[in-house]
């Protein structure tokens, strides 16, 4: 099984964060990311997700930190169904999930996938910034092959985990006013409509953003 993040970001992301498709909790897939959006907190009704308008920056500090997979999974399991984790991607052995391929060259640390719903993966990150780096690059390669795809997509970041879903709804309702995470988007076209944010994140190209849309 694949996991939808929130990006839809690259061809590479073949699952997790191949972060999804399209809308609501069917599955589906546009390429190897994830593609995620669709009506939850914060959002408008039309897909597109958001934190508050309002407020401190999104820079990295100023979002939460979980420390450790027990804690990144209460966090998660806040916004949505999340109360334990596996190792083992649901339908694959331990280390032969599409998504396995997060590892040390995306700074990942420890992966788990929610029991509840196991269409949720959160990836633990020791350095957001190669983290942030590893994810453009799949992003580039995607819009080099599709510059039209997954422009509004994204991983949902805290400081220290990433999250990823084939629901949208999942992803959107962790765009909660007070759950102190966000979107981390790369793709060259981004421009989210005006009011909503679009925050320099750690690697250039890549933005924090509370807007997030399937289209």
């Amino acid at each position: 099984m694949r996991i939808r993040t929130v990006i839809a970001t690259a061809t590479t992301l073949t699952a997790l964060l191949t972060l999804t498709a399209c809308g609501s909790d069917d599955g589906a897939y546009a390429g190897d990311i994830a593609s995620v959006g669709g009506i939850g907190a914060g959002g408008d009704g039309n897909g597109n997700g958001g934190a508050p308008k309002k407020g401190n920056g999104l820079g990295i500090k100023g979002l939460v930190k979980a420390g450790s997979m027990a804690e990144a999974t209460r966090i998660v399991g806040r916004y949505t169904k999340c109360t334990e984790v596996s190792k083992a991607q649901e339908g694959y052995d331990l280390g032969e999930g599409p998504d396995d391929k997060y590892g040390l060259a995306y700074s990942v640390t420890e992966r788990g996938w929610c029991n509840d719903r196991g269409d949720t993966g959160i990836f633990l990150i020791k350095d957001p910034k190669a983290f942030q780096t590893a994810f453009k690059a799949d992003v580039d390669k995607e819009y080099a092959k599709h510059p039209n795809r997954h422009v509004n997509m994204g991983f949902v970041i805290g400081q220290d985990f990433a999250v990823g879903s084939q629901s949208t709804d999942t992803m959107t309702a962790m765009l909660n006013a007070k759950s102190g995470m966000v979107v981390l988007n790369c793709h060259p076209a981004f421009n989210p409509p005006s009011g909503y944010r679009k925050e320099p994140a750690l690697v250039k190209g890549c933005v924090l953003t509370d807007y997030l849309s399937e289209e």
